[in-house]
């Protein structure tokens, strides 16, 4: 297995990986209240999908209390969270693994009782995604409430809240952060114009609004360096209601700015992929998004969203991606590079304990030398 692509060692900005079975950011709805708090049960569950040279990406984490729009997600803003941040890392870093914080702003996916004075939702327009959300119980609402757009300040604000949240994750031991511009939060919303309708700076051309994607791209790399920043996108994906009336050249134009910028990795979401169901065939007809931005980002590409280990092992062999990122198959199987490794059967993931509750579904999931 000396040749096997997984296996070979894969520079990711100021990390060196042993492999190239990287854990995809997941939300799980387990963070400790009040406070949004990560702790114990958080660090063991990390802890335990850790591996030496591997990386592990964390669930989205909100910047500021407006940035969270699910009930029992993590925070990287208050000292306490950034002091359970920390038992998280040293789990990982005591197994020689490496771990990016993946920072988070929802905008308009969320609803003003999760928000700061029960205010409604931000976004870069007063434009409502389709469809309904959940509320701070985790109750269904049937439709997301209008957003209100930011004003050109509060942007400038939001670019300062990313910069803090990447000092705290500093603080709180990661190795780096991801910056999340993907399915249908903040910065996705910025760029697309079915979300983005702003008459500004912000919005109407291409450069305008990927402008705050750079900002806070620019901003974070200078205070931890551009090697310890990855940026997450999901080209043509439709996820929390997104759309574009020119995709190609959209994503085309943030690859190159973001070639640039020598980051530690672009992080692509596949636009094939349902992540609400099991079930649903992987759209064959989608753009491969991995290839295409991979060329004209030039640095190392993670792709992400619905790969098998088969179908991950070709995409790197074929040159596609130079690491895939793994989300069910890491839920279900915390010690998922050495089950891959040894050709090991892999255990089913829960589609019903994904989200909330306590241990079950999250850290009892057996290891292929215990079974």
């Amino acid at each position: 297995m000396h040749n096997d692509p997984y296996f070979t060692p894969l520079e990711l900005g100021a990390v060196t990986l042993n492999h190239r079975i990287i854990m995809a950011p997941l939300t799980r709805m387990r963070a400790k209240q009040p406070g949004d708090v990560p702790h114990a049960l958080n660090a063991e569950y990390y802890g335990q999908r850790a591996s030496k040279g591997g990386l592990l990406i964390t669930e989205a984490t909100d910047i500021t209390p407006q940035a969270h729009g699910y009930p029992w997600v993590p925070g990287i803003y208050s000292a306490e969270q950034v002091d359970g941040w920390r038992a998280v890392t040293s789990a990982v870093h005591a197994k020689g693994g490496f771990i990016f914080n993946q920072i988070w702003h929802v905008g308009r996916i969320s609803h003003s009782s999760m928000q700061p004075n029960g205010n409604v939702p931000v976004a870069p327009s007063a434009v409502p995604a389709a469809g309904g959300h959940i509320d701070a119980m985790g109750n269904p609402v049937a439709q997301f409430e209008t957003p209100r757009a930011l004003t050109v300040s509060e942007i400038a604000a939001i670019v300062t809240d990313f910069v803090r949240a990447a000092c705290n994750a500093r603080v709180a031991g990661f190795d780096g952060v991801e910056i999340h511009g993907a399915n249908g939060y903040l910065i996705d919303q910025f760029l697309r114009t079915g979300s983005n309708r702003r008459t500004d700076l912000y919005g109407g051309s291409i450069a305008n609004r990927a402008r705050f994607l750079l900002e806070v791209v620019d901003a974070v790399a200078a205070e931890l360096g551009a090697n310890r920043v990855g940026v997450r996108l999901s080209p043509w994906g439709t996820f929390n209601d997104m759309s574009d009336v020119d995709g190609q050249s959209l994503w085309d134009h943030v690859a190159k700015e973001l070639a640039k910028r020598r980051l530690a990795y672009l992080h692509a979401v596949e636009p094939r992929v349902d992540f609400t169901n099991d079930d649903k065939p992987l759209d064959a007809n989608a753009p491969d998004a991995a290839a295409r931005l991979k060329s004209l980002f030039g640095g190392p590409l993670i792709s992400a969203g619905g790969y098998t280990v088969e179908t991950g092992h070709t995409a790197i062999d074929a040159g596609r991606a130079d690491a895939v990122a793994f989300g069910r198959l890491f839920i279900g199987n915390p010690d998922l590079p050495e089950r891959i490794r040894l050709g090991a059967p892999l255990n089913r993931h829960d589609r019903s304990t994904f989200y909330g509750g306590d241990g079950r579904g999250y850290t009892d999931y057996p290891f292929f030398n215990a079974a």
